[in-house]
């Protein structure tokens, strides 16, 4: 908790000064880089959580990992956060990052798991309710397939979520049932 936190005033952080330098853009394209990075490296996450490896290490093996492909901007924000004794914190940063500049361009990611891939009417739809919802214009939607849901959709946005699923229907149903107890009249 206390390390999302610190990556989310270092993310703010980061995202000023590339705003004020005009180096947004490249800027958003390495925090990107280090999510996937982050994502897809479980050695890294625990080498820079690992307080036996002195910071001077840990900063080398980040400019080994991203040296040439980061901007010089991004190079520097991993000294500070190193010197600082903060590079646990990069683990989450790319993500802050991702989240105050969606905020800042007035972007809302949403999340829609169906049971069959979505249409572009469909897709129109979900954008629609999710305009509606949260009045920002810009939807971006990150889609999900499982057959499991037999129908209907369930929408996640932000920390909400709408269940209009077949599934969902269907337990809601038996819960319900199994709850009234039957009565035989004479």
């Amino acid at each position: 908790m206390a390390d999302q936190r610190v990556a989310a005033r270092y993310a703010k952080s980061l995202l000023d000064l590339s705003k004020e330098m005009g180096t947004l853009n490249s800027v958003k394209e390495d925090m990107d880089l280090l999510s996937k990075t982050m994502a897809e490296s479980r050695e890294l996450r625990l080498l820079l959580r690992n307080p036996i490896v002195k910071h001077d290490k840990k900063l080398a093996i980040l400019s080994a990992i991203f040296s040439g492909k980061v901007s010089n901007m991004t190079m520097r924000f991993f000294t500070t956060l190193t010197e600082k004794n903060r590079e646990s914190a990069l683990e989450s940063m790319g993500t802050e990052f991702q989240i105050q500049y969606n905020a800042m361009q007035g972007i809302q990611m949403a999340e829609v798991t169906s049971a069959t891939p979505l249409t572009a009417a469909s897709r129109a739809e979900m954008e629609k309710l999710v305009t509606k919802q949260t009045g920002l214009t810009d939807v971006k939607l990150t889609e999900k397939v499982n057959p499991d849901l037999i129908g209907g959709f369930i929408l996640r946005v932000g920390d909400q979520q709408i269940d209009d699923s077949v599934r969902t229907s269907l337990r809601k149903m038996r819960i319900s049932l199994q709850d009234t107890t039957f009565q035989q009249k004479l």
